[in-house]
C-alpha cells in the first residue's frame, strides 16, 4: 500500500519546476523601465510574507559582472517585500536583478528582470536566476514530505482508536505506533537537513554544510520542524505510559480506568494537545499560515489535519485488528470506530469546503489552475472513499445484528477430577470458540472493505500531500495579473514595442499605461532610436481593439510633449485581452505598425 502511494506521489509531483505560492506584484523600477537617475535601491513586492536569504539578490552590470550591494531586507518593515540598496553611482545601460525568496509557506520562489540607467543597453547580460529546484533534492523532500504526513496519521490515529474504540487487546497496535512513531522521527530529520538545498536549489551534498544548517535551525521552517522533533519524546513517553496504565488497569479491573482502557480524563487532555502541537507544525508552514483570514485558517488546518489523522489511522489500526490469523474485535469495537469516523468525516468536509474557498478565489481556478485540478480529483478520490466508507457500514451494522457466538452443545467440557499419577485429561477445546460461518464471513467482508478504503486513504494522502506544495488557486491569479499569462499576455502597465526604421536598424516605443485597469487610464509614450537614445518622430498614434468583445478600435489621443507623447484620459470599458497597435511614423511618407497583446484588469 506504502509502494503505491509514493508511485502515485513520484506520478503526481515528480515532473514540472517547484511550485512557489508568494507571486511577485511589483517591482520598483518597474521590469523594462528606462530612468533618466539610477535608483538608491530595488524593492520587491509580493502577494504573501516572504522569507529572505544571504544570496536573494543578485544584481549584473551590462557587461555581465555582479555589482556590489549592500544586504537584503524588508522595505520599511513589511513583510510582504524585498529590498536591496545599491551603490551610489550605476553607469549607463540596461542591468539585470535576479532573486530568490522563500515564501510564507516555505516554498522558494526566484526570478528576475531588468531595468535601463539613461539608455538600453545594445545586449544585456545573459541571466542565471539560479536552478528552480535539484531534481534529486525535490524528489528526496517530496518522499519525506509525504512519510511524514503518512506516520503522523498513523501515530495520531491508531492512539486515537486505542483510546476512543477501547479494543480487549490493544497489544497489536503496539507495532504500529512504534513504526510510526520511528518514521516520522527520520522523515523529519531529513527534512531538517534537506531544507537548505531545497530553498537553494541545490544538490543533497550540500545538506552537511554547517553554514546553511545553521542558517536553516534558526529560519521559520527549521524552527517548526524543530518544535516537532521536541514533540516526539514527549509522544513516546505518553504512549508509553498509557500502555502501562491500560494492562495495568485490565490486570485489575477495578478502577474507573479499565473500563475506559486505562486512559483517565487528563490523560486524554494530554493527548489531545500533543496532537494539536503536532498539526499546528504543518499548519504554521504551509497554506494556512498565510493569506486571509489566518487565525481561522490555521484552526480550520489544524482541525482537518486531527480528522484525516483520526479517519485514515484509525483504518489502518482497525485493519491490523482484522487481519487474518487473528482474533475478531468485538462488534462493539467496530461500531464504535464507525461512529468516530463519521464524526470525523463531518469535520473533515466543513473544513475541507472552507480550505477549499479560501485556496481557489474564483470558480474559474477550479479548472483553470493546477491547484484547482488536484482539488477535484482529491473530492473525486475523497467520494470514492466515502463510497467504500459506506459499504464498511454496512458490513458493521450487519455484524452488530448478527446472532453472537455461542458453543456448540457438548463443546463446553466438565472437569473430570483424576487420580494422581492419572492419564492427562483430554486436549481442552479453544477458550474463544469460532464464530458461527455467517459472522466469519461478515468480518472476512469487512476486511476487505476496510483494506480497500485504507488503499484509496493512501492515495488520498499523496494527492493532499502534492496539494500542499501547488499555489492556490487565489495565488496563481495574482501570478498572472502582475506577471502575465502563459501565452505571453502581460498586465498593462509598461509594455515595449519594437519597431524597422529602415533596413536593419530598429527602434522601440515604452508605452506605460497607468493604472492599466478598466476605467479612465493616462497613457505617456517614449521613442528610442537604434542607439538607445530619445528620438523624435513626426507622429505616434495607439488604438486598442479588444476582439473577445468586438470594442474598438478605442484611439488614444497622444500629444507631443517634447521627448514623449502623453494622453491624459483613455477610457477602457471592459477588462480582458486587448490588441494594442502603435503607428509610428518616421519621415514624411513612412510609417510602421506593430501590436501587442495586453491584459487590462478588473
Amino acid at each position: 500500500m506504502l509502494l503505491g502511494a509514493l508511485l502515485v506521489l513520484l506520478l503526481l509531483g515528480g515532473a514540472g519546476p517547484a511550485s512557489a505560492h508568494a507571486a511577485l506584484t511589483s517591482t520598483d523600477p518597474g521590469d523594462g523601465t528606462v530612468l533618466r537617475r539610477a535608483p538608491a535601491r530595488v524593492t520587491l513586492t509580493f502577494s504573501e510574507s516572504v522569507g529572505l536569504r544571504d544570496d536573494s539578490f543578485r544584481v549584473l552590470a551590462p557587461d555581465g559582472h555582479r555589482v556590489r550591494t549592500g544586504e537584503s531586507g524588508h522595505a520599511d518593515g513589511r513583510s510582504e517585500t524585498a529590498r536591496v540598496t545599491l551603490p551610489g553611482e550605476l553607469g549607463e545601460g540596461t542591468y539585470t536583478v535576479a532573486w530568490r525568496v522563500v515564501s510564507a509557506d516555505s516554498h522558494p520562489v526566484s526570478g528576475a528582470f531588468t531595468f535601463s540607467v539613461g539608455k538600453p543597453s545594445q545586449a544585456t547580460a545573459p541571466v542565471d536566476t539560479g536552478p528552480a529546484e535539484d531534481p534529486l533534492t525535490a524528489a528526496l523532500h517530496k518522499i519525506a514530505r509525504y512519510l511524514s504526513y503518512l506516520a503522523a496519521a498513523l501515530l495520531v490515529g491508531t492512539a486515537a482508536f486505542a483510546a476512543l474504540c477501547r479494543p480487549p487487546d490493544p497489544a497489536p497496535l503496539r507495532r504500529p505506533l512504534v513504526a510510526a512513531w520511528w518514521t516520522l522521527l527520520a522523515s523529519t530529520v531529513a527534512l531538517l537537513v534537506l531544507r537548505a538545498p531545497y530553498e537553494a536549489g541545490t544538490g543533497p551534498s550540500t545538506a552537511l554544510d554547517p553554514t546553511a544548517l545553521g542558517d536553516t535551525l534558526v529560519s521559520r521552517p527549521g524552527v517548526l520542524l524543530l518544535v516537532r522533533l521536541a514533540l516526539l519524546p514527549p509522544i513516546a513517553l505518553y504512549l508509553a505510559r498509557t500502555a502501562h496504565t491500560t494492562r495495568t488497569a485490565r490486570a485489575t479491573r477495578t478502577t474507573r480506568a479499565a473500563r475506559l482502557g486505562g486512559r483517565t480524563p487528563l490523560a486524554a487532555a494530554v493527548g489531545v494537545a500533543l496532537a494539536v502541537g503536532l498539526a499546528l507544525t504543518w499548519a504554521a508552514a504551509e497554506h494556512a499560515s498565510a493569506g486571509a483570514q489566518v487565525p481561522v485558517a490555521m484552526t480550520s488546518a489544524v482541525l482537518h489535519l486531527l480528522a484525516t489523522a483520526v479517519w485514515l489511522g484509525g483504518l489502518a489500526a482497525l485493519l491490523t485488528l482484522l487481519r487474518a490469523g487473528r482474533p475478531a474485535p468485538p462488534a462493539a469495537v467496530v461500531a464504535r470506530f464507525s461512529r468516530t469516523a463519521f464524526a470525523a468525516v463531518t469535520v473533515l468536509v466543513v473544513t475541507g469546503v472552507y480550505q477549499s474557498w479560501r485556496g481557489l478565489g474564483s470558480w474559474q481556478a477550479l479548472t483553470g489552475s493546477t491547484y484547482g485540478r488536484l482539488l477535484l480529483a482529491k473530492v473525486v478520490l475523497v467520494a470514492v472513499l466515502l463510497g467504500a466508507a459506506a459499504v464498511s457500514r454496512r458490513w458493521t451494522s450487519a455484524l452488530l445484528s448478527a446472532p453472537a457466538a455461542v458453543p456448540a452443545p457438548g463443546r463446553v467440557p466438565e472437569r473430570v477430577p483424576q487420580p494422581a499419577g492419572g492419564p492427562p485429561p483430554e486436549e481442552p477445546p479453544p477458550a474463544r470458540p469460532p464464530a458461527p460461518d455467517g459472522a466469519s464471513a461478515l468480518r472476512r467482508g469487512l476486511r476487505r472493505s476496510v483494506l480497500a478504503e485504507a488503499v484509496v486513504a493512501a492515495v488520498v494522502l499523496a494527492v493532499t500531500t502534492v496539494l500542499t506544495a501547488t499555489p492556490p488557486g487565489r495565488t496563481a491569479e495574482e501570478t498572472v495579473r502582475a506577471a502575465g499569462a502563459a501565452d505571453g499576455v502581460r498586465p498593462a502597465s509598461v509594455t515595449t514595442i519594437p519597431f524597422e526604421i529602415g533596413g536593419t536598424a530598429r527602434g522601440t516605443v515604452q508605452i506605460t499605461l497607468d493604472p492599466g485597469r478598466t476605467g479612465d487610464n493616462a497613457v505617456q509614450a517614449v521613442v528610442f532610436g537604434p542607439d538607445g537614445s530619445l528620438a523624435a518622430v513626426p507622429e505616434l498614434r495607439l488604438a486598442f481593439t479588444l476582439p473577445d468583445k468586438d470594442v474598438g478600435p478605442l484611439q488614444a489621443e497622444l500629444v507631443d510633449r517634447g521627448g514623449y507623447w502623453s494622453a491624459n484620459t483613455l477610457t477602457l470599458p471592459l477588462p480582458g485581452v486587448w490588441t494594442m497597435k502603435a503607428t509610428v511614423r518616421v519621415s514624411e511618407v513612412d510609417q510602421v505598425s506593430e501590436e501587442r497583446r495586453i491584459r487590462i484588469l478588473p
